[in-house]
């Protein structure tokens, strides 16, 4: 990188639900050689993936997030659904869907993106959101599991709302929150 910070915005479950996901794919995957399990602290719904961004934006960003403060607090009643390999066709990751009946996450999203494109050299991508949170990533040419158990069934409130700086390591990304709502 160029000296940029590559960002984006999450909503976190909590703990409690963090960890009955990562145990749900530690059971459906195994130990395979064909993925890669995230952490269960590792794990979060992205909001916005903002990609490579000066550190100055830091600040502007954070505060965008201080202003979401109460539609963020609105987002309530999400339940995690059935698995999913993504993208459809040549799946990289295994996720799990995130139900959001009243649409307050959806509304969150498009508020975020609207504000984020206004104030930042950014423009959020053209595909519908669809929240769901990553449980592991596929090696390259490697095989999906054909069978997955069902998801156990969670209802969970978002714990936080998260900047997220992603550094890129061997092993996997790395994840530092930088600003969070509540505050870290």
């Amino acid at each position: 990188m160029s000296g940029g910070l590559r960002l984006f915005v999450a909503a976190e479950p909590p703990e409690a639900v963090r960890d009955e996901l990562a145990l749900w794919a530690r059971r459906a995957i195994g130990r395979s050689a064909a993925a890669r399990r995230i952490a269960a602290e590792s794990l979060h719904l992205t909001l916005c993936f903002l990609g490579e961004q000066p550190p100055a934006a830091f600040e502007e960003i954070a505060a965008l997030l201080e202003s979401m403060v109460e539609l963020f607090f609105r987002v309530e009643d999400l339940a995690v659904g059935a698995p999913a390999w993504l993208p459809p066709r040549r799946p990289r990751v295994l996720a799990v869907e995130v139900g959001d009946p009243d649409g307050t996450l959806g509304a969150l999203h498009a508020s975020l993106a609207r504000e984020l494109a206004a104030s930042l050299a950014w423009q959020p991508r053209h595909e519908r959101f669809r929240p769901h949170i990553t449980l592991a990533r596929m090696r390259p040419g490697t095989e999906r599991a054909r069978e997955l158990p069902p998801t156990p069934p969670l209802a969970f409130t978002p714990a936080a709302l998260t900047l997220f700086r992603s550094d890129l390591e061997p092993s996997g990304a790395v994840y530092t929150p930088l600003a969070s709502i509540p505050p870290i």
